[in-house]
């Protein structure tokens, strides 16, 4: 049979399950956008930059179980969506890349967009393909389904030329799409191993990531056989339930919150699951880990990297910590809860959420008033989205997460513009939901013309700016050693003006007296299907134990005649100023 390019490159995407793609159409991919147009199951989403269709389709991927897609024109399309190309790299998000190629049977060079996007996108990209011919394009979609989602997840990009997309080829047939199963390749050996080493432990711990995002029935399980408290990594927040006595918060080094600090004090083996150990989860690698540290993960390449392990376990973090949590019911191993460790997590965190509460504010919005009244106006549903930014570090602190895949965060490659379209991508794939965004301002200005997207399909989404007329993280990074602020002040910005120039809501939150009744109003504009922008006053004066435990850290990797100048220098800048 005979199909033209486009045919079979949609009908490829509708077999595993896409139901957006994301792009700007254009010359070098109309073809595919007018097949689109004829799907019954795709909706092809406009958006008006390509770096936000990158970040919408890890919206689709971060919380549901189909495949973010994107569909863009090479050079500046592509160019354009590397900065979500490279967050999904980074972040271990799977992503599927589709961009147009130029024509290859005309003979002609300098054509435009002529680019070389392989060795472009090769460093960022789990794996890159080119079509060559029509009979390569469902097999190539399949296999770069499969690329995307296996092992450790990423993205993967394919380069449709032009003529392939426009023009009828051959092939003998069009199949269904049927995924691989993963062989099981855990070591059993390795699993009563690390039995052994938990039961031994007196004050176990456990870190969990991203990776372990979807194993917390397991962790739940292993965590309350052993009385072990659960702290996590910024991205993977949403691995363990904010609800349970046995969680402590962030991090669990200088950079993480009291409950964490202390409940892990005394650690003696540590089991993490799906996690790096990476500069942000690590607090600027300032986090001690005890020389007993089992290290579970589904990409052997992180082992030993940053913290040796005395046992590498390789594999799917819901597989490994079942057959864990199996190995330590065998073994009668079962510790009764540790009430002094349950009432002092408790405790700490009741202090800590009553130290950002010091009394209501009638010309600012206090953070620790701000997420108090924002958890009154969600629920377990709720998905939290946030982008790069001192908010980002308030809301790992501040704001309770129960559910899986319900923090998104930016991590690794730490990407700002993050928020505002991946909260798009969210909302897409989760239409009964609640979704809400908080972003800082710095952040909003790089993307916040997506929220056009948002107002055009009618999407219930709010997003929280808050507004300091800063890029807050870095003023306060300034500040703090320099006392002085370089290129961190932000124009005056009116998000009203932009608000009503897109058609979304509008609301403005100036103080704490007003926190209850304007969250409402906002819930309530939202209920209509439309989103919501809301400026909030934010003080960022209080600074959260990630900011203090990075700026601690690295000091004291200064040597003595540095960190000598360091301090003097702030000293004297502010006694003369």
């Amino acid at each position: 049979m005979k199909k033209s390019g486009a045919e079979l490159l949609v009908y490829a995407l509708e077999q595993i399950g896409v139901q957006y793609t994301f792009g700007i159409p254009g010359v070098h991919n109309t073809e595919i956008y007018d097949q689109l147009n004829s799907s019954e199951q795709i909706e092809p989403i406009l958006v008006t930059h390509e770096v936000g269709a990158s970040f919408m389709g890890l919206g689709v991927s971060c919380t549901s179980h189909s495949v973010g897609t994107v569909v863009i024109v090479p050079a500046a399309g592509v160019t354009h969506a590397m900065s979500g190309i490279g967050e999904a790299f980074l972040d271990g998000i799977p992503l599927l890349v589709i961009s147009g190629g130029t024509r290859r049977d005309s003979g002609r060079s300098y054509q435009l967009h002529q680019l070389d996007h392989k060795t472009l996108v090769q460093a960022i990209t789990k794996k890159y393909y080119l079509i060559e011919n029509h009979s390569q394009i469902i097999p190539v979609v399949y296999k770069a389904y499969q690329d995307a989602i296996q092992g450790e997840p990423g993205p993967v990009f394919i380069e449709v030329p032009v003529e392939i997309q426009l023009f009828r080829g051959s092939v003998n047939d069009m199949p269904s799409f049927e995924p691989l199963k993963q062989p099981k390749t855990v070591d059993e050996k390795q699993i009563h191993e690390a039995v052994e080493h938990l039961i031994k432990a007196k004050n176990p711990g456990i870190y969990v990531g991203w990776g372990a995002v979807d194993a917390t029935e397991f962790t739940i399980k292993i965590a309350e056989t052993l009385s072990a408290p659960v702290c996590t990594t910024l991205q993977g927040k949403s691995a363990f339930p904010a609800s349970h006595p046995l969680h402590t918060g962030f991090g669990f080094g200088p950079n993480a919150v009291p409950a964490s600090q202390k409940a892990f004090k005394h650690m003696d083996l540590m089991l993490a699951v799906g996690v790096r150990f990476s500069e942000i989860g690590t607090g600027s690698y300032g986090a001690k880990v005890p020389e007993n540290l089992i290290h579970v993960d589904i990409n052997s390449d992180v082992f030993n990297k940053n913290y040796p392990a005395i046992l590498s376990i390789e594999g799917d973090a819901s597989e490994v910590l079942k057959l864990i949590a199996e190995g330590l019911s065998k073994s009668n191993s079962f510790q009764e809860p540790d009430k002094k460790l349950i009432e002092y997590i408790k405790k700490a965190k009741e202090d800590y959420a009553k130290a950002w509460k010091k009394g209501l504010q009638k010309d600012i919005v206090s953070p620790g008033y701000f997420f108090e009244s924002l958890e009154k106006y969600t629920d377990n549903d709720t998905y939290i989205v946030v982008d790069d930014g001192l908010h980002t570090y308030l809301a790992a602190e501040l704001m309770p997460v129960q559910k899986g895949r319900h923090f998104i965060s930016p991590t690794d490659f730490n990407c700002m513009g993050f928020c505002v379209p991946a909260a798009i991508g969210t909302k897409l794939s989760n239409r009964d939901k609640k979704v809400v965004g908080i972003v800082g301002d710095g952040a909003f200005m790089m993307t916040g013309m997506e929220l056009i997207t948002a107002v055009t399909h009618r999407l219930y989404i709010i997003y929280f700016v808050f507004h300091d007329g800063e890029l807050g993280q870095i003023a306060q990074l300034q500040e703090i050693p320099l006392n002085r602020k370089t290129a961190t002040v932000i124009g005056d910005l009116n998000l009203k003006g932009i608000a009503d120039a897109v058609g979304a809501y509008f609301v403005s939150i100036d103080h704490d007296l007003e926190l209850d009744e304007k969250m409402k109003k906002a819930f309530d504009l939202a209920s209509t299907n439309l989103p919501v922008l809301v400026d909030v006053k934010i003080d960022y004066e209080k600074k959260t134990f990630m900011t203090k435990g990075v700026v601690k850290a690295n000091l004291s990797r200064f040597s003595l005649s540095e960190k000598i100048r360091f301090i003097s220098r702030a000293i004297k800048r502010r006694v003369v100023g």
